[in-house]
């Protein structure tokens, strides 16, 4: 396990925020709520976004064009939030894109960059279960995580995050 930083008084506290950007509803409540955070403590924000590797890769060209697609996607979506990130926080975040399973790469990514220092999530509010990657990282992988999680509720208002942060 890495060790992480330690801010000193005067400078900037170097915190860094992780936030996994993909297309779920809650992905709002969880960026909002860390930029809140991260303008509040003069941290940063890390923004990262895993494609999954295609599952039905029968033929190479239809498998690299499946990959491209999934890229653009990833790409667009971490521009989209690092537009936002910006406007809320005054500064561009740090921006990771990877490929492969989430709960292994979110991991991989926190031990391999020690200035990250939380992860915050975002809880689906709305069905049985909060998630796959909450649901592993509360459970089997929170072993692995060496960072504080924040779960960060759906249901939340940006108005519930003003007052909480």
């Amino acid at each position: 396990m890495v060790d992480r930083r330690k801010s000193q008084a005067g400078q900037e506290d170097g915190r860094v925020f992780l936030v996994v950007v993909d297309d779920s509803e809650e992905l709002h409540q969880a960026l909002y709520f860390a930029c809140r955070r991260a303008k509040r403590l003069n941290g940063r924000i890390a923004l990262m976004y895993c494609i999954r590797p295609a599952e039905f890769q029968h033929f190479a060209g239809v498998g690299e064009l499946m990959r491209e697609e999934a890229r653009e996607q990833a790409e667009n979506m971490l521009r989209v939030n690092s537009e936002w990130v910006h406007d809320l926080t005054g500064k561009n975040p740090m921006v990771y894109l990877r490929e492969g399973d989430p709960r292994v790469e979110v991991i991989n990514l926190i031990n391999e960059d020690e200035q990250i220092s939380i992860l915050i999530l975002g809880a689906n509010t709305k069905g049985d279960s909060t998630g796959p990657l909450i649901s592993y990282l509360t459970t089997k992988g929170a072993a692995e995580c060496p960072v504080p999680i924040t779960i960060v509720p759906g249901n939340l208002s940006d108005e519930d995050i003003d007052r909480l942060t």
